[in-house]
């Protein structure tokens, strides 16, 4: 999905790999934007990579994280703030409304007030609020239940920039044209 918003778009190029090598500070000199989609559990990075990340994202680079990026190195705090939160839990696994709070960033700007989708639903170990500027929010509502349950947030890193969003369990939200906008905005803004 992301190399054909590369191509559709023409405003970047992707390199996709589950290679860990590749994250050092030689390879990621060579990005604007370091994206995790779907990881999960600790991945074997070494401290050297782990600096290699961080400084990178905090020099000016971008990171992006979708799904079950919150679901990773959780004995790597460091991470957990750079990502913005870890995961809890899913509870929903449903069609529900998902809020636009912000629809001014380029990742929700062409979303309207709030969209309807089929996902699985994340709920985070702490509310990432407000150490996050959050964009979209769960209706707890169409759910049954109460609560403030951020979906989607992005943050500044030092001189760089994190952009999360928790949607993207299944092949049909990748394939949906809303969720394609809200990251090729999010790549925008991140790798600015």
């Amino acid at each position: 999905m992301l190399a054909g918003l590369a191509v559709t778009s023409g405003e970047f190029t992707v390199t996709a790999t589950e290679d860990l090598s590749t994250i050092n500070a030689a390879n990621l000199a060579t990005y604007d934007v370091v994206f995790f989609a779907l990881t999960t559990g600790e991945l074997a990075l070494t401290d050297i990579q782990k600096t290699a990340l961080l400084s990178f994202v905090s020099g000016g680079g971008g990171f992006m994280g979708a799904h079950s990026a919150t679901d990773t190195l959780y004995g790597w705090p460091e991470y957990g703030q750079l990502v913005g939160a870890y995961f809890k839990e899913h509870p929903w696994t449903r069609t529900a409304t998902v809020i636009v709070e912000d629809q001014s960033h380029p990742s929700t700007a062409a979303l309207g007030a709030s969209f309807s989708l089929m996902d699985e639903f994340y709920t985070f170990r702490e509310n990432p609020r407000p150490a996050v500027q959050v964009l979209l929010r769960l209706d707890a509502a169409s759910v049954g239940t109460a609560g403030d349950f951020p979906l989607a947030w992005v943050r500044p890193y030092g001189n760089g920039r994190s952009y999360y969003n928790a949607l993207g369990h299944f092949a049909s939200t990748w394939n949906d044209p809303r969720f394609q906008q809200q990251l090729l905005g999010a790549i925008r803004w991140t790798g600015q």
